[in-house]
């Protein structure tokens, strides 16, 4: 398969709004965090707080890694048309390769981080019923 200089240059809206996105996610979980810190200081024997703070540990661990594997889709990307400026088509089409797999592998940490969010909102939700 042969692609031009352009091809990785569409990932950079998507791969940027991506980033954006991770970050407020971040940010979040960042509120959170300190209020829950705030809430444990005043009940450090509620069960539900403790049930928070393991799982927004779990999402932060989560979303670092998000992050991650997003910037180093974007490098990648940055490397890929590089390659195929200085008209290195195999590696530029290897490393963008790369990009997208990493690209993919951040979109499936991300739906698992979902999934926990979900499970925190049902333990918030909990002790309501």
């Amino acid at each position: 398969m042969s692609i031009n200089i352009t091809t990785p240059a569409l990932l950079f809206p998507a791969i940027s709004l991506l980033l954006l996105a991770y970050t407020n996610r971040f940010l979040a979980i960042a509120t959170l965090i300190r209020g829950l810190h705030k809430k444990h200081k005043e009940y450090p024997d509620h069960g539900v707080i403790s049930g928070q703070i393991r799982n927004l540990k779990t999402r932060l661990s989560l979303i670092k890694n998000m992050q991650i594997f997003g910037i180093s889709s974007f490098f990648l990307c940055v490397l890929s048309m590089f390659m195929l400026f200085s008209e290195n088509e195999k590696w530029g089409n290897y490393i963008f390769g790369a990009s997208i797999l990493f690209l993919l592998v951040s979109l499936g940490i991300s739906l698992r981080e979902i999934q926990i969010s979900t499970k925190a909102l049902n333990l918030e939700l909990s002790d309501m019923q």
